[in-house]
């Protein structure tokens, strides 16, 4: 999957002929998994239309902070914008435009939109080649990496003018090229390699019945999802959920029973960075599984269960480099539980939850959990979604290998 999957992406597009190269570069985005709103500057609808562009990004084109024909026009907002962008690319930057970024002269919605953004702001200059090497425009490029702007070179090759040389606007794909190896070289879990279980175990009966838990293995799943967004490679061995995983760097491990799920985590553990054990594996098993469905014929029924095996204390027990996170979902004295279960399973950093919270537990968009290291240090977390829990155990991680 792409770097640029998910991502909010303004292009900026000032007035050079360059410009007709942003229709391809809006569908490589597209494409690449991001959505894209598009600023225009007035000069640069000579050279490709706003219709183009908003039916390929699907988006309204932006061009000026309000249509001066509606008296009724609403005002484009440059700071909602600027703020709504996980990145800003201006491509093709010309000579003018990289001045006024320069300078801030805010004459104009993209402009505006560059001075407000919050994020990362790719430029792609395109210009003629005695221009690509004025005293001026080699200020302009040195003032805006100096501000932390990202610049796409350009490449040598025929220009507008007739002559070949530098100057020419990268091409789309080499583009979108570096602008996705610059955001993969920035993510902090590159290269690392994560194991994380996640979901239920189902602990057959007979055939047809078996002994599970509330899980939804969403917790498991977030987590995966944002390894992977930092650049890790994750294992994800699951039990039954109704979840998908929704990135390629994600393998998906399926199992069933607690037997499995502890078979799958050997085979891999060996090979990964870290470890984190989300899943709510059923602590004991029937003894004996009948081969065929067990009648209702008496008013009793007595089930002789026998304990799993106990998948993080067997990880604890053999592990090596590996950074090991637990979870524990406790419902009374839960702190100095959590601290027993860092010395039992020797664990790195345990999950506290509470059933005690609402807001917490099984089967809800929200969690509220405390952490514990192997030092001890308690750090109590307030309520939030379990995307947000999933990135707080995920700082961990990279504070961990900082």
């Amino acid at each position: 999957m792409s770097a640029l999957s998910g991502k909010k992406i303004v292009l900026g597009i000032s007035g050079g002929i360059a410009a007709y190269k942003t229709a391809p570069l809006v569908r490589l985005f597209i494409k690449a998994g991001a959505e894209v709103k598009v600023i225009m500057t007035p000069a640069s609808k000579d050279f490709v239309t706003p219709l183009t562009l908003s039916t390929l990004s699907k988006n309204p084109v932006h061009s000026s902070f309000f249509d001066e024909k509606d008296e009724n026009a609403q005002w484009n907002n440059h700071v909602e914008l600027g703020l709504w962008a996980d990145l800003m690319l201006i491509a093709p930057a010309t000579a003018n435009t990289l001045s006024k970024m320069a300078t801030g002269n805010s004459d104009n919605l993209l402009i505006a939109t560059y001075l407000s953004a919050k994020c990362p702001v790719y430029f792609a200059p395109a210009m003629d080649l005695d221009m690509y090497k004025h005293e001026s425009t080699l200020q302009s490029f040195k003032a805006l990496q100096q501000f932390g702007n990202i610049m796409i070179p350009a490449e040598n090759g025929e220009l507008a003018s007739g002559l070949s040389g530098e100057g020419r606007m990268a091409e789309p794909e080499n583009i979108v090229a570096f602008i996705e190896a610059d955001l993969e070289s920035k993510m902090p879990l590159k290269g690392k390699k994560i194991l994380i279980t996640a979901g239920p175990t189902y602990e057959a009966i007979d055939p047809v019945r078996f002994i599970s838990n509330h899980s939804s293995g969403k917790m498991g799943f977030d987590l995966a999802n944002a390894a992977a967004d930092l650049g890790a490679e994750v294992i994800l061995v699951s039990g039954p959920t109704h979840l998908k995983v929704q990135d390629s760097r994600v393998q998906l491990v399926p199992v069933v029973s607690a037997q499995q799920m502890y078979e799958a985590c050997h085979q891999y553990f060996g090979d990964v960075d870290v470890a984190i054990a989300a899943a709510a594996v059923a602590d004991y098993r029937p003894k004996n599984i009948a081969d065929q469905k067990i009648k209702k014929t008496e008013a009793n029924f007595t089930i002789e269960l026998e304990k799993t095996k106990d998948i993080l204390a067997s990880l604890g027990d053999i592990k090596k480099k590996q950074f090991l996170i637990g979870f524990a979902l406790e419902t009374e004295n839960e702190i100095e539980h959590a601290k027993q279960k860092i010395i039992k399973k020797n664990l790195d950093l345990i999950v506290l939850n509470s059933l005690q919270d609402e807001g917490a537990g099984f089967g809800k968009s929200t969690n509220k959990v405390t952490f514990i290291d192997k030092k001890f240090n308690i750090e109590p977390m307030a309520l939030k979604s379990k995307e947000a829990v999933a990135t707080d155990i995920l700082n961990k991680i990279i504070a961990h290998y900082a």
